[in-house]
C-alpha cells in the first residue's frame, strides 16, 4: 500500500460539482494576464545564469492564483517581472491582450517587508499614490478613508506606521496598493514575516477584500497550506531554472474556512504539492505534517 492510500486521501483531481462549476465559470472570464515564454537570465562570471525558462500561463479576471515552488525556482523574480521591476530576457507579458513593458497603476504590488513611508500617517500613506496620479487632496482623502474602512483600519488613519502591528501595517500596504484601482494585485510573500496567528487573520482579511472588489490576485508563497486555502489555482514551478511544472486546480469549495485545512480535498491537494516540490520526501504518514491555522473564531 502506498503512502497516499495509507493517508486515506482522495485523488486531488476529484472535484465536487460545486467546485467544477466554479472553475468552469472562472475559465469563461476574460484573460486578465497572459505570460508567454517568459525567460530571465542574470549575468555571472561563468556566463548568463538562467533563473526562469520559457514560463507560460494565463490568469483569468478575478482569479486568485498562487505561485509556489522549491527554493531557487524564481518565484520572486517572476512577480518582479510581472510588475516590470525587472526586465525579462525574452518573452511577453500581456495585460488585457496588450504588452506591458513598464510599471503602471494597472498592477499593484505588496512586498513581504513593510514598505510604508514612516514619516507619513496611515491615511497619508494611502493618499500618496492617489495624489501622485493627480487626484486632489480632498478627493484623495475621501478615497483613502474608504479603503482604510475596507481593510478595517479607518480608526487608525492618523497614526504612524511605527504605532501599528506588523499585520496592521500590511493591511495599510494592501489598501495603498488597491487605492489606485489596479486590475491585478501582485503579492510577494506578504505574510511571510508574520506570526502564525496574525498570518491566519491576514489571510481571512485578504479573502474578504478579494470577495468585495473586482481584482485579480497573483500571490507568491512558500506555505502550502496558505496556497491551498487562498487560491483558485496554484502554479507550481520547478527550480534551476524555474519552469512550469503543473497548474493545479484547487478542489476545495468556497467560501473558505479554517476548518477546511483538515478536509480530505485540502489534504490531498497539499500532499500532491508536497510531492511536486519535494519528490520522495514523504515516506510515511509522520512525514506529512498537518497544520491547522488559527481563524477568527479561535481568538
Amino acid at each position: 500500500m502506498d503512502i497516499h492510500s495509507k493517508l486515506n486521501l482522495p485523488n486531488y483531481r476529484q472535484q465536487s460539482a460545486e467546485v467544477t462549476a466554479a472553475l468552469d465559470q472562472l475559465k469563461k472570464q476574460p484573460v486578465a494576464l497572459e505570460i508567454a515564454n517568459l525567460t530571465k537570465e542574470f549575468p555571472s562570471d561563468a556566463g548568463p545564469r538562467r533563473v526562469l525558462n520559457d514560463v507560460s500561463f494565463k490568469v483569468y479576471q478575478r482569479e486568485f492564483l498562487s505561485i509556489i515552488g522549491p527554493s531557487g525556482c524564481g518565484k520572486s523574480t517572476l512577480i518582479r517581472l510581472l510588475a516590470c521591476l525587472e526586465e525579462s530576457t525574452d518573452g511577453l507579458i500581456l495585460l488585457n491582450k496588450y504588452p506591458v513593458r513598464e510599471t503602471g497603476a494597472d498592477r499593484g504590488m505588496v512586498f513581504q517587508k513593510y514598505t510604508l513611508f514612516p514619516w507619513l500617517t496611515v491615511k497619508k500613506n494611502v493618499m500618496f499614490g492617489l495624489e501622485v496620479s493627480g487626484r486632489g487632496k480632498f478627493d484623495a482623502e475621501i478615497e483613502a478613508r474608504q479603503w482604510l474602512d475596507i481593510v478595517g483600519l479607518e480608526e487608525y488613519a492618523d497614526l504612524y506606521p511605527a504605532q501599528l502591528s506588523g499585520g496592521m501595517q500590511q493591511r495599510v500596504a494592501i489598501a495603498r496598493a488597491l487605492a489606485n484601482k489596479p486590475q491585478v494585485l501582485l503579492m510577494d510573500e506578504p505574510f511571510g514575516a508574520l506570526d502564525a496567528q496574525t498570518r491566519a487573520k491576514m489571510q481571512a482579511y485578504l479573502l474578504q477584500i478579494w470577495e468585495k472588489i473586482d481584482i485579480t490576485i497573483i500571490f507568491i508563497t512558500h506555505d502550502l497550506d496558505e496556497a491551498v486555502y487562498l487560491s483558485d489555482r496554484i502554479l507550481v514551478l520547478k527550480a534551476n531554472p524555474g519552469e512550469v511544472q503543473e497548474l493545479v486546480e484547487v478542489p476545495v469549495p468556497r467560501s473558505r474556512t479554517p476548518e477546511q485545512f483538515l478536509s480530505p480535498e485540502f489534504l490531498a491537494t497539499k500532499f500532491h504539492l508536497e510531492e511536486l516540490i519535494h519528490p520522495g520526501h514523504i515516506r510515511s504518514a509522520d512525514d506529512f505534517k498537518v497544520v491547522k491555522m488559527v481563524g477568527e473564531k479561535d481568538k
